[in-house]
């Protein structure tokens, strides 16, 4: 997997090189406002949206981002990089849109490693204006078999040797909570049967501005839940966010066959005829 991460010096080039590039901050209209990389276009939707794996709710999704790509100037043409404001306080949403386009079958985007505080650190110019991207019609390619399954694959999974690997926080993974919207936001509090959790956070080294680790930092992370380059492996959270995150740090370190469950704890969590696991684990 060619590294979907650029450091703030490459995408300063290509910014001043004048090339074919949309920037997507992907933060709160709130913060945009206070500051952005210029040229960038807010889309928050792309942390916000909740999606099912029905084939309702995935046409929707793509209904919905071909237009909002659309809207943002990406036509084919373009390399789009995308950005939260650091990797380990944005809850993966870079990643997230980073996924998402990749399941709609775009082939040139990256991540803005660090964030927006990578940006800022670097004193690279910060900007107030909004931009207006011209609108351009957004190609949307079958290739989500690739990246991405529903429920009733999760569901055939389980007792079988994929590893489901949950990344979302403590308190969801012990059942103590069943979202990081409330304790109580979804109907059932658990953990998809058989699970093995690595809490989204272990991905990154913490710091002035905070990375991903390493590959083999990354690989002892997973073996230590018995996940390496050969497993199989289904990542989920609680919307698609956080195990976005996770995707981009396992592809990283060579771990090629892993697919993500979209619709995660919030889906999974609101059909009673899905078994889950409650209490301790362990």
């Amino acid at each position: 997997m060619t590294s979907p991460l650029i450091n703030a010096e490459r995408l300063n080039d290509m910014i001043l090189s004048k090339l074919p590039v949309v920037v997507i901050d992907t933060r709160s209209p709130e913060d945009y406002s206070k500051g952005h990389i210029p040229g960038a276009v807010n889309i928050h939707s792309i942390f916000t949206f909740l999606a099912t794996s029905t084939p309702e709710g995935i046409s929707e999704l793509k209904e919905n981002f071909a237009k909002t790509f659309g809207d943002a100037g990406i036509s084919g043409e373009e390399t789009v990089v995308l950005y939260e404001d650091s990797m380990d306080t944005g809850f993966g949403q870079s990643c997230r849109g980073y996924f998402l386009l990749k399941y709609l079958g775009y082939e040139s985007v990256y991540i803005l490693h660090g964030g927006y505080q990578a940006w800022v650190s670097g004193v690279y110019p910060v900007s107030l204006e909004t931009p207006e991207p011209e609108q351009k019609t957004f190609p949307i390619k079958d290739t989500g078999e690739a990246y991405m399954i529903d429920k009733e694959a999760v569901l055939n999974a389980l007792d079988s040797d994929i590893k489901l690997l949950d990344v979302r926080d403590v308190d969801e993974w012990i059942a103590e909570s069943s979202s990081p919207y409330g304790k109580d936001f979804c109907p059932r509090k658990g953990r998809l049967p058989g699970s093995v959790w690595i809490e989204w956070y272990r991905m990154m080294k913490p710091g002035e501005t905070a990375l991903f680790k390493s590959p083999d930092e990354i690989l002892a992370e997973c073996q230590s839940v018995g996940i390496d380059q050969d497993s199989e492996v289904y990542l989920y959270c609680f919307k698609g966010a956080r195990a976005s995150n996770t995707y981009v740090a396992l592809k990283s370190a060579g771990i090629d066959n892993v697919k993500l469950y979209f619709g995660s704890w919030n889906e999974w969590s609101r059909n009673e005829a899905l078994p889950i696991e409650t209490g301790r684990p362990f």
